[in-house]
């Protein structure tokens, strides 16, 4: 099961990116954001009240829940697509993929959990793997003008899907299942986001393109739905340390869309760049040896 839960998000949000960008138009970005989110919470709730698990989380749950909701549903989106303004898509996607470590540092402060020496070393050797696979953008990126205020906005989006994570984990531990909490969560996220956008005075505008309406329905049911619920169940049953090494892989999935439908070649450099993202990949999700020299029987999924 985390094994299909796992290789299910790297799929999903691997093919995300391309969607993302096809989004980017004369629709604002925050109500491109409420489109996608206020769609799935309606699927979810849906979903929920036809298997008769919908409820309303008590008081409590319900702070965190939109705390979560805000950071994974509004603030991080928000980030990542300003920052995709000043600086590459791939560059966006290297900082996301530092949410492995940022999650091994939030979860030893906020949780109390032990920082395993072999997650911040493949999480590492991950991210070396994408400065090698994105190094063009990487280089091109450092003569951009607004360059350092993409790559904040970027890190910013980081942290604030980092901070989601930890609430994720938090409630879970409390025994809220994803399902419910990213419900009432996408709501949250898409109604402060709808507050935000009318009390600015932002136009109100669809588009009606089917590149456009396509991309919608591609984020807010694959890529929302089914993509966020499997990876914060990938957070509660992994931890969000070694969840979060999803991030690390997706870009990989991304590229090849890219060769796909935007004319992306591989070079030996990006080749040598996915060779050290498997290596970490297979240093997270190495079984560590028991004190007795034997291997712990985690359940992990396949390198």
């Amino acid at each position: 099961m985390t094994a299909a839960l796992y290789f299910l998000t790297v799929a999903i949000w691997g093919t995300t990116w391309i969607a993302l960008k096809w989004q980017l138009g004369p629709v604002p970005i925050p109500l491109s954001i409420v489109y996608r989110f206020a769609l799935a919470a309606l699927v979810l709730f849906a979903v929920l009240a036809l298997s008769g698990r919908l409820r309303r989380p008590k008081d409590g749950a319900m702070t965190l829940i939109a705390a979560q909701g805000i950071c994974l549903f509004c603030l991080n989106f928000i980030c990542f697509l300003h920052a995709s303004r000043y600086i590459p898509s791939g560059l966006v996607a290297v900082l996301f993929s530092t949410a492995t470590v940022w999650n091994a540092i939030n979860g030893r402060l906020f949780l109390k959990r032990p920082i395993s020496a072999q997650v911040v070393a493949g999480g590492t050797v991950g991210m070396l793997g994408l400065a090698l696979l994105f190094w063009p953008e990487l280089a091109h990126a450092s003569g951009q003008s607004g360059a350092w205020l993409g790559l904040l906005l970027g890190l910013a989006g980081t942290l604030c899907f980092s901070a989601g994570n930890m609430l994720s984990a938090r409630l879970q531990a409390a025994g809220h299942t994803p399902l419910v909490t990213n419900a009432w969560g996408m709501l949250f996220g898409a109604m402060v986001l709808l507050a935000v956008h009318a009390a600015s005075g932002g136009d109100w505008v669809f588009d009606t393109s089917a590149r456009y309406v396509g991309a919608l329905l591609y984020l807010a049911i694959p890529g929302s739905v089914i993509g966020f619920t499997a990876y914060l169940m990938l957070v509660g049953r992994l931890g969000p340390e070694r969840a979060a090494y999803c991030t690390v892989l997706f870009p990989v999935v991304a590229l090849n869309v890219s060769a796909l439908f935007e004319g992306y070649q591989w070079t030996p450099l990006a080749g040598a760049g996915l060779v050290f993202v498997m290596l970490g990949n297979a240093l997270v999700f190495r079984k560590p040896r028991t004190a007795a020299g034997g291997r712990a029987a985690a359940d992990r999924p396949p390198v």
